[in-house]
């Protein structure tokens, strides 16, 4: 019984998920950032990676570069593109009209993430792929933290990117509204300087940001150096962080045009 009742969800989530990939297809700018630039972005800071001691903190800058590389995905081709798109769909009344429809809301937001979802988990693999053989980071010392780590990124991202479509005003609007934590994640979570060379007490701080977790699981398992408790405190923060998003969508996420 339970398969059958979830057959109806899966195949509106389906159609939904393939009239958003064809929506994003057309958008040639947000497709163009969304491959581009978490490709091209891990190259700019590998000049200040050459100046670190990463050797001290038992990094290496290719596994350092593949995490950014992966931060930046969640980023621009998770995190921007869904607050673009779910800002459009709403300015353009799209949500309205599929909530008089059979879609529940989550339905609706799910659906609509789920391109973005899946070409930021294509591009991490690839990115995680790519990285082992060109930049010699090798196997991951433990791969299920590195999928945990990729897993609690997408979700998060795309949670976020609904909580904060609701303060978004217009498509133009989104890039200033995504600015603060496109910022602090690439400054605080470890994308572009890793948190392992930070003082103590601002890296506590940072690992409290939204995508440090994530972060922190997809480097520690490619290096193995994560503890039992520093991964329990990982999961635990990014649950958190899960919960409030969802929690904020739910109550006040914006089905109608701002005016």
């Amino acid at each position: 019984m339970s398969t059958l009742a979830w057959a109806p969800a899966g195949r509106r989530l389906r159609a939904l998920a393939r009239a958003e990939l064809a929506l994003l297809g057309r958008n040639r700018s947000v497709v163009l950032t969304a491959l581009v630039v978490p490709l091209a972005l891990p190259f700019s800071v590998r000049p200040a990676l050459d100046q670190m001691d990463l050797k001290k903190e038992g990094l290496s800058v290719g596994a350092v570069m593949m995490t950014a590389a992966i931060g930046f995905s969640f980023l621009f081709a998770v995190y921007t593109s869904l607050v673009n798109a779910y800002v459009a769909r709403r300015e353009e009344l799209v949500l309205k009209r599929l909530r008089t429809g059979e879609l529940s809301d989550a339905e609706i937001l799910t659906g609509t993430a789920l391109p973005a979802v899946g070409l930021g988990l294509a591009q991490a693999l690839l990115l995680c792929a790519g990285c082992a053989v060109l930049l010699d980071t090798g196997a991951p010392k433990a791969p299920y933290l590195t999928l945990l780590g990729l897993a609690t990124g997408l979700v998060l991202s795309a949670a976020l990117a609904a909580l904060t479509a609701t303060v978004t005003r217009s498509v133009e609007s989104g890039q200033v509204t995504a600015l603060p934590l496109v910022l602090f994640s690439m400054i605080g979570s470890g994308i572009a300087i890793p948190t392992e060379i930070l003082p103590d007490r601002l890296a506590s701080v940072c690992e409290l940001l939204p995508l440090s977790p994530a972060i922190r699981l997809v480097r520690g398992g490619w290096t193995g150096q994560l503890s039992a408790y520093e991964v329990l405190g990982a999961v635990a923060t990014a649950l958190a962080w899960t919960v409030v998003a969802v929690f904020a969508v739910r109550r006040w996420f914006r089905w109608e045009p701002r005016r």
